[in-house]
């Protein structure tokens, strides 16, 4: 796969270099913030190669990759004129024409935002301060010598001077200046400012009292901190004139943000955290079994929704104020039942190319990356990702059952991490690999006694019955049944003129990137089912119809060139994703003649996404075609 390609293509899709107001990535994914999602193409997206997958999270929208994340990011960066991240970009964010978003959707775009950047810093620190628990375990370091003191200050480092660290990603998500953030953060934590509260009484400031507390290490004072100090920033930049911004701006932002965060904000958040954190604690102390079958069967959910950013403060803060976490072994262990329902499809499948990508994705999985198995193997076959939240679910019920902690946080919960759970007493580490076992076997066996339904074989991959499951029906009584299992039948779903995709003024059909097929000029406005099968996505304007059929073959029925920009008008959709469909079903209707006059081509592209399942595409040799004549072969 051409990297440089596929980020050109994912640039086009997301609706040009004009609507990104920011793109960053984490391990799998892209993650853009779009001045209008609707302008994306998700559907085709979805069936581009390279792309394992699309959502919507938060207002954010997410292309998932998986492993080649940064190189796709890269080269991306590398073909837009700007800086998508730029601290003074002019975007529409600030000038009021970005939509409005619903307030919970706001917190979570604003967590992961924040918290994505700063993850290499404290998965860093947090590895070392594992491995330096591991060694001091072992016998091989002293506790008490030079060696340990520095690596510890490496470890300890990123997670004392955390405030400053969140409060220049928070600046940068919400438009302030950075580095006045970083001052601000810098006053509070201050060595004669920690040392005037640091003996617990309180103190004044022009004979208002200032409440003793400690921000070392602490989340939520600084961001609440920062988010006023963001409003204050941009109310003095408003009155002051062009030349004094530069000397007043900041004077005037921290004179004001620095005394009312200790006497006020800081308290108040710092209360706050270690409310969420004695909340926490509280939880797993009296009802450990129910919360952590409940998070760990729904950890997976959590991430696909994006709400496990909403954790993040939570895990930080039970780090810094009681010296270890609950949550992040319930991660590890739903990451480890991601990987292990992989393997039962790896096990299960009858497919030498599904049972080499269950494998190789359930490896990654166990590994701490979950997304190519959770999207390319798990949730595609549906039962199996079932099983791994039942997996999750059992091994949660096992770290509940034996208190198991986390010491460290880890960027990444799977078996890279294990140092996270080095403790005094060994037992912890014990209980966490058994519990990571538990996982992976549970999911396995669970999705083994499932099933699922594998893509083109003759009859589903479930549980032995009595009697044998019915092959899949075909469009056509005249193919052989060793031809249902492998070859398929593809019919027109369109009256008019075949074209080759060559002919497609879009190159990510004309050089067949999305796949392989053919293309028809309409002379009629009405599209019908090609195929016996499931309508798996219908886009929001209407004008990309995706398609699986019985026998496995995933298909892409575009409606015209760009037409995406048309939100809709002029197309009719007949049927919603998820609904089963044969040979003829009326799909949808559209206004050729009107989208022709608002200045769109209407040539349709008809193609086969999964192209790595057959060999070649035969024609039929037709030049004019009417609806359900058959248009090619897909030959396995």
């Amino acid at each position: 796969m051409d990297k440089q390609q596929l980020s050109k293509d994912i640039l086009k899709l997301v609706g040009g270099e004009e609507n990104i107001d920011q793109v960053t990535h984490c391990m799998t994914r892209l993650r853009f913030n779009l001045n209008d999602n609707q302008k994306a193409d998700k559907a085709t997206l979805k069936n581009t190669p390279g792309v394992m997958g699309v959502m919507e999270n938060g207002g954010q929208f997410q292309v998932i990759i998986g492993n080649d994340v940064p190189i796709v990011y890269n080269a991306l960066v590398g073909n837009m004129s700007k800086s998508p991240n730029a601290d003074n970009a002019t975007s529409s964010a600030s000038t009021g024409e970005k939509k409005k978003r619903n307030p919970i959707s706001a917190l979570f775009d604003f967590i992961s935002g924040m918290f994505t950047p700063i993850l290499p810093a404290i998965t860093g620190a947090g590895m070392i301060k594992g491995i330096v628990a591991i060694l001091v375990a072992l016998g091989w370091l002293s506790d008490t010598s030079s060696t340990y003191i520095i690596l510890s200050a490496i470890g300890d480092g990123a997670f004392y001077f955390l405030p400053i660290i969140l409060a220049i990603s928070a600046a940068r998500k919400l438009g302030s200046n950075m580095y006045i953030a970083a001052a601000l953060a810098a006053g509070i934590m201050h060595p004669t400012i920690t040392a005037l509260l640091a003996d617990g009484h309180n103190s004044s400031f022009m004979g208002i009292t200032v409440i003793a507390a400690t921000y070392s290490s602490t989340v939520i004072p600084i961001v609440l901190a920062v988010w006023i100090a963001s409003y204050v920033e941009k109310a003095v930049d408003r009155v002051i004139h062009a030349s004094l911004k530069l000397l007043i701006v900041p004077t005037v932002t921290l004179l004001i943000m620095v005394p009312l965060t200790l006497m006020t904000v800081g308290p108040l958040g710092t209360v706050l955290g270690n409310g969420l954190s004695g909340g926490i604690s509280w939880l797993f102390d009296n009802m450990s079994i129910f919360a952590s079958i409940l998070i760990g069967g729904t950890m997976s959910l959590l991430i696909i929704t994006g709400m496990h950013y909403a954790l993040l403060p939570i895990v930080v803060g039970s780090m810094t104020t009681l010296g270890y976490d609950f949550i992040i072994p319930l991660m590890f262990a739903a990451n480890l039942a991601q990987g292990g329902a992989a393997f039962g499809v790896g096990l299960r499948s009858r497919n030498s190319k599904t049972k080499s990508l269950a494998y190789s994705t359930g490896l990654t999985a166990i590994m701490g990356i979950t997304e190519p198995a959770m999207y390319g193997i798990n949730m595609k076959f549906k039962k199996p990702f079932i099983a791994a939240l039942s997996g999750g679910a059992i091994a949660g019920a096992f770290m509940g059952i034996f208190n198991v902690k986390s010491y460290v946080i880890t960027g990444l919960a799977g078996l890279p991490s294990i140092a996270a759970f080095v403790s005094p007493a060994i037992s912890t580490l014990i209980y966490a690999l058994v519990g990571g076992l538990i996982a992976i076997v549970a999911a396995a066996i669970i999705t083994y006694i499932l099933g699922f339904q594998e893509e083109n074989a003759s009859e589903p991959v479930a549980a032995p019955a009595a009697e044998p499951a019915t092959p899949a029906a075909t469009t056509s009584a005249a193919v052989t049944e060793e031809a249902k299992a492998q070859d398929e039948q593809v019919f027109s779903p369109i009256t008019g003129e075949v074209k080759p995709l060559s002919e497609v003024p879009d190159p990510a059909f004309s050089e067949e990137i999305m796949g392989k097929g053919f293309a028809i000029q309409p002379s009629e406005g009405r599209v019908v089912s090609p195929i016996n099968g499931t309508v798996f996505s219908l886009s929001k304007s209407g004008h990309a119809i995706g398609l699986v059929s019985d026998t496995g073959a995933e298909m892409l029925i575009h409606i015209g060139i760009d037409t995406v920009k048309l939100k809709g008008q002029f197309f009719s959709p007949k049927v919603q994703a998820g609904a089963k469909i044969t040979v003829g079903d009326v799909l949808m209707e559209f206004d050729r003649e009107q989208i022709e006059k608002a200045g769109y081509t209407t040539i349709t592209p008809v193609i086969i996404t999964n192209m790595h399942q057959y060999e070649s595409i035969e024609s039929a040799g037709r030049t004019t075609i009417k609806e359900k004549d058959l248009l090619f072969t897909a030959k396995a």
